[in-house]
């Protein structure tokens, strides 16, 4: 608080007119100024006047400091102290980082299991997630928009999707993307028409959007090296994730998209293109067969940015649902969806990236 802020108004303990020379209160005004012209006490010569003039002029001064403070240069009993800004907050995470690196190693280990000891198992492993993902989207779709999306023919023609893709390549997997479409459109005549419409269109676009893509990784697995693919494909997409998440925290002051998802900086998004484009280069030069560092750099930038639209798809839904995340089944991560945003888009622009640079195989 400043002197100026001192003074108080001419209703509270100002006692003199201004003919009587005493100096109005101000910012503008000079302190040693006002002392100077404080107009003196008249003492009489009768001397219990004298104390009754005194008593007055001391009832006087009480009530004028009661009100406030009489003149500018009179100091206050207790100033008021300047309160001190709080120390800047660090940075703080989103999620549990123990629960959500835990959870992550544990994952991983499981897929890295599955792909190397035997291939059909981690064909079922991603039959699996679709499933649980379809089971995440769906529940949570009939929650907040009341949209009956049937999950029993999106279920088996997903799973059956992933299966067909592995055995049959692509066209097996347009096969089942029909059938599975057909499949929910007939299911959902045995309910009334009320909302047919909104219904079977969620349900078909639920197809395409988690076990449709899904299979493109089930297709990586066919090549003869198809374990490092699939391996080179989940690397280069943690890995943006990472560098995004890594440079975004401590870097990230432009965002992004804030109106879908205000976390995601421009610096986040160009930290993922620099990991995954360097991660690229050292995966295609020494895991994929006929690969090469240049290919790696393009598959690199190519994930970065498919990762990134596929996370702000995700959360384009998720608000229009108004919800955080899609489960809860995964401590720190949130559901599998909220695991497979970035993957799913990701997996075909990979998968046709390797065929033009390196064949299907």
């Amino acid at each position: 608080m400043n002197d100026s802020s001192w003074g108080a108004p001419q209703g509270a303990g100002y006692r003199g007119a201004p003919e009587m020379g005493v100096a109005p209160a101000g910012p503008a005004y000079d302190a040693h100024e006002a002392q100077q012209t404080r107009p003196m006490p008249n003492v009489p010569d009768d001397p219990d006047a004298g104390r009754d003039a005194q008593s007055r002029a001391n009832r006087d001064g009480d009530a004028a400091h009661v009100g406030g403070p009489l003149f500018r240069d009179e100091m206050p009993q207790e100033p008021m102290s300047t309160p001190l800004p709080s120390p800047p907050q660090k940075k703080r995470a989103g999620r549990d980082l123990r629960a959500a690196i835990g959870v992550g190693v544990g994952l991983g280990a499981v897929i890295v299991a599955s792909l190397f000891i035997v291939k059909a198992v981690f064909v079922g492993v991603i039959a699996l997630a679709v499933v649980v993902g379809l089971w995440e989207l769906t529940s949570r779709l009939q929650e907040q928009k009341g949209i009956k999306a049937p999950l029993i023919p999106l279920a088996v023609g997903g799973a059956a999707m992933v299966v067909a893709g592995y055995a049959r390549g692509a066209e097996g997997a347009w096969v089942a993307m029909a059938l599975t479409a057909l499949a929910v459109l007939v299911w959902r005549m045995t309910e009334p028409p009320d909302g047919y419409l909104k219904d079977v269109t969620a349900g078909v676009f639920a197809a395409f959007y988690v076990p449709f893509l899904a299979t493109f990784v089930a297709m990586m697995l066919t090549a003869d090296d198809g374990h490092w693919r699939v391996l080179v494909f989940l690397v280069l997409t943690v890995v943006s994730d990472t560098g995004a998440y890594a440079v975004g925290w401590r870097y990230g002051t432009h965002k992004l998209a804030p109106r879908i998802s205000p976390g995601k900086t421009r610096e986040g998004l160009l930290g993922a293109v620099a990991f995954a484009m360097v991660a690229g280069a050292l995966c295609m030069e020494f895991l994929v067969d006929g690969g090469a560092w240049w290919q790696g750099l393009l598959l690199g930038l190519a994930v970065a940015v498919s990762a990134t639209l596929g996370d702000l798809g995700e959360s384009m839904i998720k608000r229009d649902l108004g919800i955080k995340d899609m489960g809860t089944l995964l401590p720190g991560h949130g559901g599998i969806m909220d695991r497979l945003d970035s993957l799913l888009p990701t997996a075909p622009v990979f998968w046709l990236l390797l065929v033009l640079f390196v064949g299907a195989g």
